[in-house]
């Protein structure tokens, strides 16, 4: 049975656009380090038709993800789109023809971006485009969050290195939960505006990333997972 109620609710963005907070990001449909087409693209049309089947409204994605692999999937797979689902795509990078990812933040560019994931997805309008800001390996400094900005964290567990903490294991252990699935419910329960994309393969891991985020876990549990920051020490 399809689940419409989705856990961390929604989020409005600029007054009338409402989507839901936990998103599925389309990063991990395309090849071997996000490069190339996926050795199994029937696979991949599966797990977006099955999140579009979840009650997720929200698809995160990028013309530079392949690139063009997964926005021409995207269409495959949801194309014409359902009047509540948005495509949520960013600028400002390219990839090169070694599989970087250089800065691409001129007027221009972020143009023809525009442009170019139109094209690819099939759309006369998007809805949301996001601004790819920060470094790939570190952060760099400023903050949105604290004005209520929505924040959409593209490595919400950790990417290409899996989030490895000893209080995130100790509270999964203590809820007999996956540690990724108490990271996102964690993320879901940190702040408002927290808008999470966790990206899969697999429609079996899809269904347990949504299932993992409906998590409960009490004040004892946030104090405990906000050390992992360095909060409360």
């Amino acid at each position: 049975m399809a689940l419409k109620t989705l856990p961390g609710g929604t989020f409005t963005l600029a007054g009338d656009l409402t989507v839901t907070r936990l998103g599925y990001g389309a990063m991990q449909l395309a090849g071997p380090h996000v490069f190339g087409p996926p050795a199994d693209r029937a696979a991949a049309v599966a797990v977006l038709r099955e999140a579009v089947d979840l009650g997720i409204t929200h698809i995160d994605t990028a013309d530079f993800y392949g690139p063009y692999v997964t926005n021409e999937i995207i269409k495959e797979a949801l194309h014409p789109y359902p009047d509540d689902l948005h495509i949520v795509t960013k600028v400002g990078a390219l990839r090169d023809a070694e599989g970087g990812w250089p800065h691409a933040r001129s007027p221009e560019q972020l143009c023809q971006a525009v442009h170019d994931n139109l094209d690819h997805l099939g759309l006369d309008a998007l809805d949301v485009v996001n601004l790819r800001v920060g470094g790939f390996d570190s952060p760099e400094p400023g903050s949105l969050a604290a004005q209520g900005i929505a924040y959409v964290p593209y490595f919400p567990l950790g990417g290409f290195s899996p989030l490895q903490s000893g209080e995130l294991d100790a509270v999964a252990a203590r809820l007999g939960a996956a540690p990724m699935a108490v990271a996102l419910a964690w993320l879901l329960q940190r702040a408002p505006n927290i808008l999470l994309i966790p990206g899969t393969s697999s429609v079996a891991h899809l269904r347990e990333n949504v299932s993992g985020a409906g998590l409960a876990l009490s004040a004892d549990d946030l104090a405990e997972l906000d050390r992992i920051g360095g909060e409360g020490r």
